[in-house]
């Protein structure tokens, strides 16, 4: 009777584990970012979708409301060397409803991506709704065209002196844990100088938007409650 017992009480506990490790795993990550690194749609926060025949404004949209996207950088590790590699990372082209377009990260020379940089520093930036619930919703699978995405290819750059508060903001304000990033990583800011754009969010084909066209448009967001400031781009310095 005593071992029928201890059976139970073992049986009970593996059930309560079981059920809390499900819970872990199958809740949604919350992100600790402005806007929960890209659910805008949960509270309903999420923008429509710019008209798909104006590619520039899809793609200015789509840079604002993505908190990280896919680098894609040469690599300088001898068993790849050569050859695409690419790597998550997080970005802001400014505070919520105040972007600018221009894509910044908090990078430190210890990331492989870096390194790739200092040798090349061409690259290639992919965004995709899929990282905002606007997918979902819709029923549009992540590689689906209709689940917009885009992709901007430029050098990476340090931001200079006069850009670092801007770069900062912008990021911290979006990624407010990098504040706490250890200092020993020698992070610094930087930026995409994009020179080429291809916006996919239909079928037929990405869609060319020029840099004139990217920067030049208007892309209106309803009030956030992040303060918004009016963002300048400046000359670059390279690694």
């Amino acid at each position: 009777m005593a071992g029928r017992t201890r059976w139970s009480a073992r049986a009970l506990l593996a059930a309560l584990l079981a059920s809390a490790l499900l819970a872990l795993f199958v809740s949604p990550a919350r992100g600790r970012g402005g806007r929960d690194h890209g659910d805008w749609d949960e509270a309903s926060r999420l923008p429509p979708l710019p008209p798909r025949e104006d590619a520039a404004r899809v793609a200015r949209f789509v840079t604002h409301v993505c908190d990280w996207g896919a680098l894609a950088t040469i690599s300088t590790l001898e068993a790849v060397r050569g050859r695409p590699f690419s790597d998550v990372l997080s970005l802001s082209d400014g505070p919520p409803g105040a972007g600018s377009g221009v894509p910044y990260f908090y990078l430190s020379p210890l990331q492989l991506s870096v390194s790739n940089l200092q040798e090349n520093p061409y690259a290639t930036l992919t965004m995709t709704l899929a990282q905002t619930n606007f997918c979902k919703k819709h029923g549009f699978d992540p590689q689906s065209p209709l689940c917009a995405h885009i992709m901007l290819s430029g050098t990476v750059t340090k931001v200079n002196e006069t850009e670092v508060d801007i770069a900062k903001h912008s990021l911290f304000i979006r990624h407010p844990e990098m504040k706490t990033w250890p200092s020993s990583h020698n992070w610094f800011f930087a930026k995409l100088n994009i020179t080429n754009i291809w916006v996919l969010d239909y079928f037929g084909g990405p869609k060319i938007v020029t840099p004139e066209e990217y920067y030049n448009v208007t892309v209106e967001f309803p009030a956030v409650e992040f303060p918004s400031q009016k963002l300048f781009v400046h000359a670059d310095n390279c690694f």
